[in-house]
């Protein structure tokens, strides 16, 4: 007893320094630097895809929406990340709450998508960004504490997680919103395969996947547009003034820029507003014309590095449930990024989702700042003597 008292004084007396430092100097700087350039670049683009409108509301929207996500993620990495596994449930009620409420007649259908409600004062809410958080709270806690004997999950705990996560992905699927269903799908897959679940429930999971997205093919459960989008994606020119237009004219204003673009604000697809949305789903386009291709992989690059840390600090983490955490966010964020860029260039189908941190939106731009809050929690904790 005595020599374990003194071996853990001694290493508590030889512990590093920078454990002793302020939580700010401990941050994960270069995450921390990824997302502000990313914001500030963002912010810039929005300008510029909105400004033909003779109209500064959207940009300074935008920074108060900036402004508010980077206090979110404030408070969310001063929180001890292990306190997650108690407020895990009321984390994941809140978000199948906020679900269901848009389901009523208090919510509102946006570009086809019944996926937002009316706050006023020219502000809305997308319950489905915040529950992207609730998903990976919920997820890591289940899957993130393994019983006695067992090395990772048991069958009890995958079959619970698995139902519990079916239900906002269901949720979601009414409104519908099939870009926010692919991100829970991409989740569900990573954290699982990270929790150290038998490979062959990750195998079956994906395959059960594969077969529900045939069936509702097959049985034409998706909405009109949503096909539409599928099938402009096989071939856009097919049908350049209507489904194909929004991914014919993204590519022709990435390609337009060039390797140094047209320079900012002289983009002309971008001042005429022939790519649609191009402020949020499609502002990737704004940075391909205007800033070419040394501008979009800049963008790229950062985004590179916000995932690089984010797979750092889940490989460092104290335990399991952090280390769930970080990989349900990166999963996530990751997803997002391919998504979006690969619809603008004509490799992903058209589903809407905005690119992390650059993209204008309220909702998504909190629930970015949320996760980044997350992974900053789970990086000053990761040492056991903290």
């Amino acid at each position: 007893m005595i020599s374990e008292y003194g071996g853990a004084l001694g290493r508590r007396r030889s512990l590093p320094a920078r454990l002793l430092a302020s939580p700010a100097r401990r941050l994960d700087w270069a995450l921390l630097l990824a997302v502000l350039a990313l914001s500030v670049i963002g912010s810039v683009l929005v300008y510029s895809a909105t400004k033909a409108d003779g109209s500064e509301g959207f940009v300074k929207k935008h920074i108060l929406n900036l402004a508010i996500g980077l206090i979110l993620g404030g408070v969310t990495t001063a929180l001890d990340y292990r306190l997650l596994r108690a407020y895990a449930p009321i984390v994941y009620g809140a978000a199948c709450l906020g679900l269901a409420v848009v389901l009523t007649p208090v919510g509102a259908t946006v570009n086809g998508s019944h996926s937002w409600i009316v706050v006023g004062g020219g502000f809305q809410i997308q319950p489905s960004e915040f529950a992207k958080v609730g998903m990976v709270v919920l997820l890591a806690m289940i899957l993130g504490e393994p019983r006695d004997g067992e090395v990772g999950p048991g069958r009890r705990d995958i079959l619970l997680a698995l139902a519990l996560a079916a239900l906002p992905a269901g949720l979601v699927m009414l409104q519908p919103d099939l870009g926010t269903t692919l991100v829970f799908a991409t989740v569900i897959i990573g954290v699982l395969s990270m929790s150290g679940a038998p490979k062959r429930w990750v195998g079956g999971l994906v395959g059960a996947a594969a077969a529900l997205a045939l069936t509702v093919w097959w049985l034409h459960l998706l909405k009109p547009y949503q096909v539409h989008r599928f099938t402009a994606f096989a071939d856009p020119s097919a049908d350049p003034q209507g489904a194909g237009y929004n991914a014919q004219q993204a590519r022709i204003a990435v390609g337009s820029g060039g390797v140094f673009g047209n320079g900012l604000f002289h983009g002309e697809q971008t001042n005429g507003h022939f790519v649609p949305e191009q402020h949020t789903d499609f502002i990737f386009t704004v940075a391909g014309e205007e800033l070419g291709f040394i501008g979009a992989v800049l963008i790229i690059a950062l985004l590179g590095v916000v995932l690089w840390r984010g797979l750092r600090i889940a490989r460092e983490a104290a335990d399991l449930f952090g280390a769930l955490v970080a990989t349900g966010v990166v999963c996530w964020l990751a997803f997002q990024t391919f998504e979006n860029i690969g619809m603008t260039v004509g490799i992903m189908p058209i589903t809407g989702l905005p690119l992390p941190f650059v993209s204008y939106g309220g909702s998504a731009a909190f629930a970015n700042f949320i996760a980044v809050g997350l992974l900053q929690t789970v990086h000053l904790r990761h040492n056991p003597y903290e």
